[in-house]
């Protein structure tokens, strides 16, 4: 039976392409309204991660739950209450943001689409760029319009992928400080993939590590600094990406 306090619930997931094992049996549960972090090197399985819990691809074992949805029999039911943001998913370019947003919000079924996409420009800054095509925005331009884009249906939760890559330092601080405010505000379940040791310090309060397809610890940033005996976070991801450091039985 699913856990009514658990958004997302994996057990022994695995996905091989190949001769390739991507993910190796991975575990563990997210807490409603939590932010919980994934780290790792790139390659250790975090991407990979994200779409088998978006329904996108398909494990080869294991199953996944997301608010209590089975992913692998029914992820249409939680399709709707979900979505993601990445800067290296482009939409197209040649629409305007505008045109862009449009057709995302008529296909999760909102009723007053103009509204909504005027409230977001207006939190997120993006009021000057909504006429203007995809294309033609910078990489920062781009990272904010995509983080509209996976806001649209106010999701229950939402996955994001180096959420502030390509932005300057002041405007990524604003977009962890918009995403704080929206969780506390909303209730909503982050999961994040980052690779900037500030940012998830910041924002999450559960961080896995993944290593060659495996969770290899578990903790709050501060108590797996202290577990490991270093200063920072950021030493004991690059230990543990070295595989200096030995992993948590």
């Amino acid at each position: 039976m699913p856990d009514p306090a658990a958004a997302i619930e994996v057990e022994n997931l695995v996905k091989r392409f190949k001769r390739t094992t991507a993910v190796d049996g991975i575990a563990f549960a997210v807490a409603r309204g939590a932010c919980v972090a994934l780290l790792g090197t790139n390659g250790a399985g975090k991407t990979t991660t994200l779409a088998m819990l978006l329904g996108l691809v398909t494990p080869s074992a294991g199953t996944i739950r997301v608010l209590g949805e089975d992913m692998l029999r029914h992820r249409h039911r939680v399709l709707g209450r979900m979505n993601f943001s990445s800067p290296y998913v482009d939409l197209p370019q040649r629409l305007t943001v505008r045109q862009n947003l449009d057709i995302y919000a008529r296909l999760y079924g909102l009723a007053d689409v103009g509204a909504r996409i005027a409230a977001l420009a207006r939190d997120l800054q993006l009021e000057t760029l909504l006429d203007r095509a995809v294309g033609r925005l910078s990489a920062g331009q781009k990272t904010r319009v995509a983080l509209a884009k996976a806001l649209l249906n106010e999701p229950e939760l939402l996955l994001l992928d180096e959420p502030t890559a390509s932005l300057d330092p002041n405007t990524a601080d604003w977009v962890r400080g918009y995403l704080e405010a929206w969780r506390t505000r909303t209730g909503a379940t982050i999961v994040l993939a980052s690779h900037n040791m500030a940012e998830v310090e910041r924002l999450a309060s559960d961080v896995l590590m993944m290593r060659r397809g495996k969770i290899v610890d578990r903790g709050a940033p501060r108590a797996l600094v202290r577990c490991h005996g270093r200063d920072t976070l950021e030493q004991v991801f690059l230990a543990l990406a070295r595989e200096t450091e030995p992993v948590t039985p």
